[in-house]
């Protein structure tokens, strides 16, 4: 840009580079540093600054926030700090001024051609070519009409994807400059709307460091974040702008919005990039490392509940305002539907480490009145054995239940003693949710999720293979409560072929039709499979991305799922009651249970079936499921009435049918001939009938 900047000492708030009359007032907060220097650049790959200012400690600082004004700076002006401090470990304290620092509160970060990850990590290197912050407009986009759905619980369907692997593969038929990204997930919204979600669950989109990954390969999934303002670059449709990925989020938002789609971020406020004591210094670290991590005693290494290396500080006051100013951001400025909190029990831990009962950041998120409407969802556990399903704070709060996940895998897949808590699952989780007077939907049920085997893989392996992530196979679960039918991986056998898309019809019936918020992982639906790898965080390959031939391959799944998600809508829309809580929900006289033998459920420990009848609440139709996880076939009787009436049962879902007699609109349902249903081995029933009105 070649040309010279005015400074004047500027005011101590807003926090980050904020547009004001005639400039831009820059603002960090650094309790221990000992000076401050802002560094301006011409280009994203110059390692010497075109202009630099010095901040003065007694005109350029008020209490630990440093601040100057600079008149004139355009946007997309690269910029960072320079930060002095000692560097003292055994104290917390890491400043290295040889590292050019990210703005906390950057709106943009632009990536160098020869970014090296493992240069940073070396204390006292200079000349090293440096991720830089960017000066962003936000008022100039035309947000046109856009709103939130705002969908209630009792009528959302998550679908998680990741934006880069969703259109990467070159049979997406997405433009090439597209695949992979927020444009890119643009075109497919016809795809997503014609199976019915209504709300997307991106992995996270905030700026991660893919070096973050072992050599050759890359950071896949992000959950590696460098900035919690910034997107990734790397799901722009013009890399080299980095002011272009803000106007593609945008416009796949707004996109969304207009088809009634939800946009909900799968946030990483647990842990950084920067890793443990050995990782790279670009953010925090070199900020003021002892206020921004959780630290041993001594201080010199990081405590990590993480499983990555560090902890973030979350419940110091510093690093609260950042995460409520980083979510307020995406909410109003960028105009975000919800968040999936990624290990959010670390979030309920001290500056010590230690869980406390009402975390500060948690409560200031449920009580903040810019989330009142907004999808806040738990991943409630953290790496270090903190479990806190059922039990996460606040009323806002759903949560990620691993219960029903592991649960539902162990009836379905055949494990002994597992009959009572699948019960327990299909009815809403009422040992974990009753208590709190919670609707069914706090409970965000699902089978698999980014993190371990897909469906597919689910039914396919009985064994991890993740050799290619290059940890020799000791990373990922290693209990996943899988199945393989007999054969592990592929198979040309088409008894076992059969079973497995049986199964995986089985898994798809329970998620989508128990009480809870469902959620199905991408290309589920279309037996999606990544060779049995179950932690592909490190694979931006064709292992970890959507096949989109496999619509063809697979239509008749496809078709059944569409099925399932309209019968669920459906359901709901007719009966608004299902908002009602949990446990008024269960006290209604709704639900009967049965073995093979009618009112004779068997809740032994050998048990491998249930059948259940369910009366819908507004008396005017009956369903009856039937569950055999047995290796054989079972004859179940059925009710031949329910109150004063006669029950007329028609098969509505038999997963052991072929495509196309395994789903069906209700009206088109066959009738029952007599009051019997042999059910054949490893399969999922549902009969229908309708009532009139029964009087309560």
């Amino acid at each position: 840009m070649n040309r010279n900047f005015e400074a004047k000492f500027g005011q101590s708030f807003p926090i980050g580079a904020t547009k004001m009359d005639g400039g831009i007032n820059f603002v960090i907060y650094s309790k221990h540093a000992t000076g401050v220097d802002l560094l301006f650049f011409d280009h994203v790959d110059d390692v010497n600054p075109s202009q630099v200012f010095n901040l003065d400690k007694s005109k350029n600082k008020t209490y630990h926030y440093w601040h100057i004004f600079i008149e004139g700076v355009p946007t997309g002006q690269l910029y960072g700090y320079r930060i002095y401090g000692p560097y003292l470990p055994e104290k917390g304290h890491r400043f290295d001024p040889s590292k050019l620092i990210l703005d906390p509160y950057g709106k943009s970060v632009s990536i160098p051609k020869n970014y090296d990850r493992k240069a940073l990590a070396k204390f006292g290197l200079d000349q090293v070519p440096s991720m830089k912050s960017v000066i962003v407009d936000l008022e100039k986009y035309d947000w046109e009409d856009d709103h939130h759905p705002k969908t209630p619980f009792s009528q959302t369907i998550i679908y998680e994807l990741h934006v880069g692997g969703f259109t990467k593969n070159q049979n997406s038929g997405v433009d090439s400059f597209k695949r992979g990204t927020f444009l890119g997930l643009i075109e497919k919204i016809p795809y997503l709307k014609e199976l019915g979600v209504t709300a997307v669950e991106l992995l996270p989109v905030f700026q991660f460091d893919v070096q973050d990954a072992p050599e050759g390969l890359s950071n896949y999934w992000g959950y590696s974040p460098v900035s919690f303002f910034s997107l990734h670059q790397g799901y722009s449709s013009d890399p080299d702008n980095p002011l272009q990925v803000l106007d593609d989020f945008r416009d796949m938002v707004k996109a969304f919005h207009k088809a009634g789609i939800e946009v909900i971020l799968d946030v990483v406020f647990n842990h950084t990039g920067e890793n443990k004591e050995d990782g790279p210094t670009y953010s925090f670290k070199g900020i003021d490392n002892s206020v921004y991590y959780l630290l041993n005693g001594d201080k010199s290494k990081y405590l990590d509940y993480s499983g990555t290396g560090n902890t973030l500080n979350a419940n110091q006051s510093i690093v609260r305002r950042l995460i409520l100013s980083s979510l307020h951001f995406w909410v109003r400025d960028m105009h975000v539907d919800g968040f999936r909190f990624d290990l959010a029990s670390i979030l309920s831990r001290d500056e010590n480490g230690n869980p406390v009962e009402n975390p500060p950041i948690l409560w200031d998120i449920e009580s903040d009145p810019v989330f009142a409407g907004t999808k806040l969802i738990a991943e409630a556990w953290d790496a270090a054995g903190l479990y806190q399903v059922g039990k996460f704070i606040g009323d806002s709060w759903k949560e990620w239940n691993g219960k029903f996940r592991d649960d539902i895998r162990g009836f379905l897949n055949g494990y002994k003693g597992k009959v009572s808590e699948f019960v327990t699952r299909l009815i809403g989780s009422p040992d974990l949710y009753q208590k709190k007077d919670s609707i069914p939907e706090q409970s965000i049920n699902f089978v698999t999720c980014h993190d371990g085997f897909t469906l597919n893989d689910l039914v396919s392996y009985n064994e991890k293979h993740n050799l290619a992530n290059k940890e020799e196979n000791r990373d990922g679960h290693n209990e996943n409560l899988s199945w393989n039918f007999g054969t592990e991986g592929p198979t040309d056998n088409p008894t076992i072929l059969a079973l497995r898309k049986r199964q995986i019809k089985n898994f798809h019936v329970v998620n989508l039709l128990s009480m809870g918020a469902p959620m199905i992982l991408m290309g589920d639906e279309v037996c999606r499979t990544q060779l049995g790898n179950n932690n592909a965080y490190c694979q931006d390959n064709e292992i970890a991305w959507f096949d989109w031939s496999l619509i063809e391959k697979h239509p008749d799944m496809l078709r059944f799922t569409k099925m399932l998600i309209q019968t669920r809508l459906k359901r709901g829309t007719a009966h608004p009651e299902f908002n009602m809580s949990l446990k008024d929900l269960l006290n209604q006289p709704l639900i009967t249970w049965h073995g093979a033998k009618l009112h004779q459920p068997d809740w032994s420990y050998n048990s491998h079936s249930i059948a259940v009848t369910v009366i819908s609440i507004n008396r005017e139709m009956a369903l009856h499921y039937i569950f055999n996880a047995f290796h054989q076939e079972i004859e179940f009787e059925l009710p031949t009435s329910i109150g004063k009436y006669k029950t007329k049962w028609k098969a509505w879902i038999d997963t052991a049918q072929d495509y196309p007699r395994d789903i069906c609109l209700w009206d088109e349902a066959k009738p029952i001939k007599n009051g019997k249903y042999l059910a054949q081995a490893h399969s999922t029933v549902i009969l229908l009938t309708q009532l009139g009105t029964i009087k309560k």
